[in-house]
């Protein structure tokens, strides 16, 4: 068969190094895709947010499949318009997808239906949220309600710094539409998972649980990222809280979808803390994560097509999922300056050498490649993730393969995977 995965990042060439593994493919295009990715699919000029576009070049391809990874064609409908030329197309349609584009319906929905999360309110109007804040304990956290790259969010130490980030978002608009709302909710302790969950509305199967690090810098200091590198399986997530947020979060969400007429198939992702009182949702992702997918693809024994096949088809109970117990862990290399401004346009060297080992395997993220080189071409460059029997010798493998690979102005942190 014939797939298309829409997408250009880290995330999208796990996916593709995982779908051209299937027995089953015969061909993998991606639209826009990268340079690594480019090296094992067919790259497309097409934008992830040109629907027209993938809906013509997979009728003119005949294509079997599209996997839509990212959240913006999820929210715009790209899945809606895919199956409505009658192409199978795997990712929630933009009824669902809203459980991301919109963190307000994501909160209403929790509160609805009694999932456990943080406190929170949700405004409208810049007045009224910094009214309502000058009576509020500290921290706070602060999110644009719509999409903003993973970095809507503000934790706000003292009311000077909340005031700053609701004006920055719904005066400044530094996240565009995404600042038309803000949700401001108390701010959780405790050490946060990715859970990620394949689901064809009905079945919901967990993957195997992931932790990432969100901060630009060594002991979660800096900026926050699109993430920083991530680990599998998580050091915290136990067999008990997997028991209870099955009951108490995972099944009452599919439900909850269900029956607010918004079916969920596809991958959610289950941005967990775990807090003193139990398990608590700080937010929903409606697609696989990054750079969680680096780490959680990887540990995967059975065959993705069948998997995607499968919720597609609201079969996904008929199908075993099994996962390997390796540990798993990538470290981003990133351009420097990133997440703020950087340069790119830098050579990469030593890719090659960090693969010769076989238990590495390098996701590229911001490249591109000319003359059988790569180029930085984004602020995530690269993925260099390992597997090993344990954590601790992944993490060790992890740098092992990042010492060997140099660019200009590269920056990458120091602790990933550490306790």
């Amino acid at each position: 068969m014939k797939v298309l995965v829409v997408g250009s990042g880290g995330r999208e060439h796990a996916l593709v190094w995982k779908i051209v593994q299937s027995p089953r493919v015969e061909k993998v295009y991606c639209a826009p895709g990268n340079g690594g990715i480019s090296a094992i699919a067919e790259c497309v000029p097409i934008k992830a947010m040109d629907i027209e576009g993938i809906v013509n070049f997979s009728k003119e391809k005949k294509i079997d499949m599209v996997v839509v990874a990212p959240d913006d064609p999820l929210a715009a409908g790209m899945v809606d318009a895919l199956e409505e030329a009658g192409i199978r197309a795997f990712g929630p349609n933009k009824a669902a997808a809203v459980i991301e584009s919109s963190k307000a319906f994501a909160k209403n929905l929790m509160k609805k239906y009694n999932i456990p999360t943080a406190r929170y309110e949700i405004f409208e109007n810049s007045a009224d949220a910094i009214n309502y804040l000058q009576d509020q304990k500290y921290p706070v956290v602060v999110k644009a309600d719509g999409l903003a790259l993973g970095k809507g969010v503000i934790i706000a130490q003292n009311f000077d710094e909340a005031k700053q980030a609701v004006q920055s978002i719904m005066e400044d608009k530094v996240f565009g539409e995404a600042g038309n709302k803000v949700v401001i909710e108390e701010f959780l302790v405790g050490q946060e998972v990715s859970m990620l969950a394949f689901t064809d509305g009905k079945t919901i199967k967990t993957m195997v649980s992931s932790q990432d690090h969100k901060r630009a810098l060594d002991n979660d200091q800096g900026l926050n990222t699109g993430g920083m590198g991530t680990f599998s399986p998580s050091r915290i997530y136990t067999e008990e809280i997997d028991r209870y947020c099955m009951e108490r979060i995972y099944k009452p969400t599919i439900e909850a979808m269900e029956k607010e007429g918004r079916k969920f198939k596809g991958v959610l992702y289950f941005g967990l803390i775990i807090t003193k009182d139990g398990p608590k949702v700080l937010e929903y992702n409606a697609r696989f994560g990054d750079p969680e997918t680096q780490v959680v693809l990887p540990r995967l024994n059975t065959d993705i097509i069948d998997i995607f096949e499968a919720v597609i088809d609201e079969r996904l109970d008929e199908v075993e999922i099994s996962w390997n117990d390796s540990a798993c862990v990538c470290v981003i290399m990133a351009s420097g300056g990133y997440p703020k401004e950087y340069k790119t346009g830098y050579e990469i060297s030593g890719i090659e050498d960090a693969e010769r080992d076989a238990n590495i395997v390098v996701f590229h993220a911001g490249t591109k490649r000319e003359n059988g080189k790569y180029y930085t071409a984004g602020g995530r460059v690269l993925g260099v993730t390992a597997m090993e029997n344990t954590l601790d010798e992944a993490i060790k493998k992890a740098y092992e393969g990042v010492g060997k690979i140099k660019f200009q102005d590269m920056h990458y942190r120091k602790d990933i995977g550490k306790k």
